[in-house]
């Protein structure tokens, strides 16, 4: 057997492993079930990469993200390592194509989502496989007390059950105590070995701020830090109006989310990657499988909806080892925003329901049937046709997916079909005034030669990488064609793919997930009680916050958070009597606004909101029609 650090070398151009990797791959190589649960960053796909090449065999990887999966195997085939993923949208024929591969064809990676473990075909195929390690990943998702509990995560045992001299190695980034508890029972663990690095993270302060204009203070830390960063926000409208805000204060600044075509996903993506932007203003949808050594703050300008999220996204900072801040901006709104956003729109199991019901109908589903038929979705329509509340809807579908009735799959696509409806001869007359558009056009037409006979399926994206436009550009091009009657036009939009896993039973099917949904309104509740506690405590160090939150107790003050400065520089009454007699003189020089006071006194933000708020409270200083201060005598 090849030595792991070998493999290491070899496949990843590392010479050493991260703390705790070499003990835990040699833990899963020795055939011992494992749990490991190291922080984002840490790297964990190695702990079950490196075992599977080690040995003869195929390791099946079950995992709920399909994003995740598609990029791990493509990270995998892009070294020369065979490796595939079966997901939603893949018909019988290809599914058994793809599962004899598996069979003969020397793959090392197989990966699947829980939901496939239901299928014979697939569980058939499973047992003519030389496994040599079955990989758990996200495994939190198996126990009834973790964040994105998936009930289909209970068919892991049948692994155990097809395959059962193999060993599994059980994988997560957040996990409570109970939680490890609930998932090494649940995996039916035998004299686990289990592997838990500490959550603490010396060079990361975290920070909370009290801000009324969190704009501001977004262009101060990003200007004194001026280093990669991320700025995490609420809906996608929000990533672009805070990435041009940044634009025009000189803040190179791109977004994310999940509604971008895959173009500008990877066109944004490259640009933050490769510095050529500073800033990412991205939804949750973004960071995932990201692996940016020298990103030096992430800053939160919404609420997190957990502490196990927020730990996630804030993990994403100082990979290096420099010193790295993780920021959360808050006003006096955000609770009410917070309880909107993740309490008052969690779906009831009358909801669930109706929006299943209504789900099978748009798609013309008959009752007793659909099972893995896939259908593009577009949302908006959904929710306008049937009077539905976007949010809720959205979250009742997250729960029909997580609960394996259907598979939601986010992917923003065109689906464009054109037709020429002129001679080809008026056509090139029409060009002849219309250059600037020359080019697409020929491109269209080298492309897909029927497009003059018939109604033809084009793909905006090759169009656009062949003519070299963007595919904004093009859309818009293609409209104008068809204003001028050159074309007929067909664009329709969908932003997801729905595939149904069972078939139909309207309520009978929600009746037998009513319990879950209900429990896990409960557990979101308390998740958002944790983060509002965290955001509002500011007398115990953070750091030990978020440790005590994940079971580390006696942990020491970080020293470097929030609180930790504000006891050290702000408690002092010198510091405050000395602040006090500073903002006098520089009011007696005449009225300043505490944006300008701020910037000269380079103090703490709290500290100087404290002594504005006492110098007005004993009448030492005034507030001006124009919201500037001024000294009360003058």
């Amino acid at each position: 057997m090849e030595h792991p650090i070998n493999i290491l070398e070899r496949y990843w151009k590392y010479t050493s492993f991260r703390p705790q990797q070499e003990a835990i791959i040699n833990s899963v190589i020795n055939g011992e079930d494992t749990f490991v649960l190291l922080p984002t960053g840490g790297g964990k796909s190695l702990c079950f990469q490196i075992p599977a090449l080690a040995k003869k065999g195929i390791c099946i990887v079950v995992s709920p993200l399909i994003a995740l999966m598609k990029d791990q195997v493509l990270a995998l085939n892009n070294k020369g390592i065979k490796a595939m993923a079966i997901t939603s949208g893949i018909s019988y024929s290809q599914l058994d194509t793809l599962l004899d591969n598996c069979i003969y064809g020397n793959y090392k990676f197989l990966y699947l989502s829980p939901e496939r473990l239901q299928q014979e075909l697939v569980q058939d195929r499973i047992r003519q496989m030389h496994v040599n390690l079955i990989a758990v990943d996200e495994a939190h998702c198996i126990s009834q007390w973790g964040s994105d509990f998936r009930p289909a995560y209970k068919n892991i045992t049948l692994l155990r059950q097809l395959q059962p001299s193999v060993n599994v190695v059980a994988l997560t980034a957040s996990a409570k105590p109970e939680v490890v508890k609930d998932i090494v029972a649940e995996l039916d663990f035998i004299d686990p070995k289990i592997f838990k690095q500490s959550f603490y993270r010396p060079n990361l302060a975290y920070m909370v701020f009290h801000e009324n204009d969190k704009y501001y203070r977004l262009e101060t830390i990003l200007k004194k830090h001026p280093a990669s960063s991320i700025i995490y926000v609420r809906n996608r409208k929000l990533t672009l109006e805070i990435s041009g805000f940044l634009n025009s204060k000189k803040i190179t600044a791109t977004h994310y989310h999940g509604g971008l075509s895959n173009i500008d996903k990877d066109a944004n993506m490259t640009a933050w990657l490769n510095n050529q932007k500073q800033v990412m203003v991205a939804t949750n949808a973004f960071g995932m499988g990201i692996d940016k050594p020298d990103v030096k703050t992430v800053i939160h300008l919404n609420l997190p909806e957990s502490i196990e999220s927020y730990f996630q996204e804030a993990g994403r900072v100082g990979r290096n080892g420099e010193k790295a801040f993780a920021v959360i901006l808050k006003n006096d709104s955000d609770i009410t925003l917070v309880k909107n956003q993740f309490l008052s729109v969690l779906p009831t199991v009358s909801l669930v329901k109706q929006v299943y019901r209504k789900l099978c109908n748009y798609f013309q589903i008959s009752y007793g049937e659909g099972a893995y038929l896939t259908f593009d979705f577009d949302f908006n329509t959904f929710c306008k046709t049937y009077k539905f509340s976007s949010i809720t809807c959205y979250n009742a579908l997250l729960i029909l997916d997580r609960n394996s009735i259907i598979t939601l799959s986010k992917q923003f696509k065109n689906k464009v079909s054109v037709q020429f409806i002129i001679s080809n001869k008026s056509l090139f007359n029409y060009l002849n005034t219309h250059q600037d558009i020359a080019i697409i056009v020929k491109s269209i037409l080298r492309l897909y030669g029927g497009v003059f006979d018939h109604v033809t399926k084009i793909d905006l994206s090759k169009i656009a990488e062949k003519a070299s436009v963007s595919e904004g550009r093009l859309t818009h091009i293609l409209k104008g064609l068809e204003q001028d009657e050159i074309i007929s036009l067909n664009l329709a939009k969908t932003d997801a793919q729905v595939t149904f896993i069972e078939p139909r039973e309207d309520d009978k099917t929600i009746n037998r997930i009513a319990r879950t949904i209900e429990q896990q309104n409960k557990l979101k509740q308390q998740q958002v009680k944790s983060i509002l506690d965290y955001i509002e405590n500011d007398t115990v160090c953070k750091s030990i916050q978020l440790l005590s939150y994940f079971g580390e107790k006696d942990s020491e003050k970080c020293g470097i958070c929030s609180v930790c400065i504000r006891s050290k520089k702000g408690n002092k009454p010198e510091d405050i009597n000395t602040l006090k007699k500073r903002i006098i003189e520089l009011l007696e020089n005449g009225e300043q606004s505490s944006r300008v006071m701020l910037e000269k006194l380079n103090c703490e933000p709290e500290v100087f909101k404290k002594v504005l708020k006492l110098l007005l409270e004993h009448q030492i200083i005034g507030i001006t029609p124009t919201n500037t201060y001024k000294l009360s005598h003058l």
